[in-house]
């Protein structure tokens, strides 16, 4: 199985990326608080990543901390919760901040998520309460070795927004998610920041 992965970045279209090993090119998926500590395309960058293998496909996914994929390895043994909504749930809100609401029972915070219905929060908060014990250090953002977040690109508007469909957004919701953000100076990762977190706290 491939653990970690440690090579140029070629492209980046959330959720998804491409990592050039030694000349071996890896389609891996992220989640947002992934890409946020990524480095721009062309430069290096280290992801602790975890391997799904089914009949038809072999998926790899990346992760900037071991905090984030225990988490989704966690998630992802939960029934009714499969890798694309672990993405998703790990894109809105950080692993420290789930953590959170597994411990204060706090259903509201994690059905604005999509795709977490009230039935999902409450099996998340019960199922995930007695592993916490397994995030010793939550609170700490890993970045080490990756840099800064991406420079602008051509069209963040529409980046944003695609991103935000892939997460599980509906288009409209995704547009106007990115209507309600300041986006002057925004780079398509900021944007999508920005409107995930508005979308959590409600505001």
């Amino acid at each position: 199985m491939i653990g970690r992965l440690k090579g140029e970045i070629i492209y980046k279209k959330p959720p998804q990326l491409l990592i050039d090993v030694n000349g071996v090119g890896y389609e891996v998926a992220a989640p947002m608080t992934t890409f946020y500590e990524l480095p721009e395309a062309g430069q290096k960058t280290i992801l602790l990543t975890h391997m799904i293998v089914r009949e038809d496909a072999q998926l790899l996914y990346g992760f900037a901390t071991d905090n984030e994929r225990e988490m989704f390895r966690q998630l992802i043994k939960i029934n009714g919760v499969g890798p694309k909504l672990a993405l998703t749930i790990l894109s809105g809100i950080s692993s420290a901040e789930l953590a959170r609401c597994v411990s204060d029972h706090d259903v509201i915070s994690l059905v604005k998520l999509p795709g977490v219905g009230k039935k999902t929060a409450e099996r998340l908060i019960v199922e995930l309460a007695d592993k916490l014990k397994l995030f010793p250090s939550i609170e700490k953002i890993q970045s080490d070795e990756r840099g800064e977040v991406m420079t602008a690109q051509e069209n963040p508007l529409v980046e944003a927004e695609s991103a935000l469909i892939a997460l599980g957004y509906k288009a409209q919701e995704a547009l106007k998610m990115i209507k309600a953000v300041d986006s002057k100076g925004l780079n398509s990762e900021q944007l999508i920041r920005q409107a995930l977190q508005s979308a959590v706290s409600g505001k």
